[in-house]
């Protein structure tokens, strides 16, 4: 039903060069379905550890430990990918995911071995993932078109992000975190269905070579994508945590999972709007525009978070951020697509900056364990958002060829 769905919906738009509806179709089923597992759980991972008695700068710490895993694995993802292709790779990386949900709801009774688990499976399992993907949809983009196209994969992915808060929240509610976890992975092998019958994009058995890379060319994306790394954990792991301890309060009971998941809800179907207006933006060669604007709004936000006491406040603050994260992260994505068919090196490429982007992860989060070990856990928090201001800045590092044209 979903794939016959999204079919209809990309049969009139000239979307795809390579790819045939029914291949398309069956990705954007899968991304769908592992979109919502994710979202279901992972906004209110930190808040569960927080409930059973980690204080935060353990539970920075565990996610640094995560992030860093996740950089080294990237190479050997990418080396997958060459090797079996990205279909094959986002079906591994699905089947992965669920061993990790499932030692996550054994946290209460064995602690950190449980965790160690839940770190192993779901840091082999994203960075797959991310990167297959990357490579899936840069290969069958449309030149002419890509715009459009990312806006697409854009408001696909806010549909699934708006509603599976709202929903994981619900659950955490009525029947406690753990069932959300399982949930989450009954999700994951829906999401591994679409992909047991399509082809793959790119010619598959190759080595990953690094030989004769084109540094020079790629170096201001890679600088970038550490930028984005440390914005995409400051906006979301880092602020969801100090939403739920510092404005909506966490205790023994579980409506702090349904009050986070209406806040991080409302942003996400907010982005729904502006997702389709910035992709004609992009599409009209005024993606470079964009991306400064956007980046220049994304800081502006960062700046306002330490000064949020409410919940109206933060849901003013979330949509705020959503606008401005879609208004860099779509023109971006459409120049890291053109930077890598420049290069040519396009597995390799993308396994690089997987690597950054989650270096970039593992700053912020060590940065922010530092300041709450520091200041403390509500007031060091309030004082990382200003060092994410200026952090999140370096994305315009990127300088894209295709916006100086």
């Amino acid at each position: 039903m979903i794939p016959n769905f999204i079919r209809r919906i990309l049969e009139h738009r000239h979307f795809w060069r390579y790819a045939t509806f029914s291949e398309v179709a069956e990705l954007y089923a899968s991304r769908l379905m592992r979109m919502l597992a994710i979202n279901i759980s992972v906004t209110f991972m930190g808040v569960f550890l927080y409930q059973n008695g980690y204080s935060l700068v353990f539970i920075l710490g565990f996610w640094a430990a995560f992030f860093l895993f996740k950089a080294i694995i990237a190479i050997p993802a990418a080396a997958y990918a060459a090797r079996f292709g990205p279909k094959h790779g986002i079906l591994l990386s699905n089947l992965l995911y669920i061993p990790s949900m499932i030692a996550f709801t054994f946290v209460p009774e064995y602690g950190i071995p449980a965790m160690a688990v839940a770190i192993f499976f779901q840091g082999m399992s994203v960075p797959l993932y991310d990167l297959c993907y990357m490579i899936d949809f840069s290969k069958v983009k449309s030149v002419d078109h890509a715009g459009k196209e990312i806006a697409t994969m854009n408001m696909i992915e806010k549909a699934a992000k708006g509603i599976s808060p709202f929903l994981g929240g619900l659950l955490a509610f009525v029947a406690g975190p753990q069932a959300v976890m399982w949930s989450a992975a009954l999700l994951f092998l829906l999401a591994s269905l679409p992909l047991f019958k399509t082809a793959e994009p790119i010619e598959v058995g190759h080595q990953l070579s690094f030989k004769d890379f084109p540094w020079r060319g790629a170096r201001n994306t890679i600088a970038a994508e550490v930028a984005v790394g440390f914005d995409a954990v400051s906006s979301g792991t880092v602020w969801s945590i100090f939403v739920a301890i510092a404005i909506l309060g966490i205790g023994a009971g579980n409506e702090v999972y349904a009050e986070l998941g209406v806040l991080v809800s409302v942003a996400l179907f907010a982005a729904l709007a502006v997702s389709y207006v910035f992709g004609k933006v992009v599409d009209s060669r005024r993606g470079g525009q964009l991306l400064v604007t956007g980046v220049i709004a994304n800081s502006i936000v960062h700046l306002t978070r330490p000064f949020t006491v409410s919940p109206m406040n933060a849901a003013a603050v979330n949509v705020a951020n959503e606008t401005a994260t879609t208004g860099y992260m779509m023109p971006y994505i459409r120049g890291l697509f053109d930077t890598a068919d420049i290069l040519g090196k396009r597995v390799a490429f993308l396994g690089i900056t997987e690597v950054a982007l989650n270096l970039g992860a593992t700053f912020a989060a060590l940065a922010a364990l530092v300041m709450a070990a520091i200041i403390g856990e509500v007031d060091g928090i309030r004082a990382f958002f200003f060092v994410a201001a200026v952090a999140g800045l370096g994305i315009l590092l990127s300088r894209f060829r295709l916006y100086k044209k």
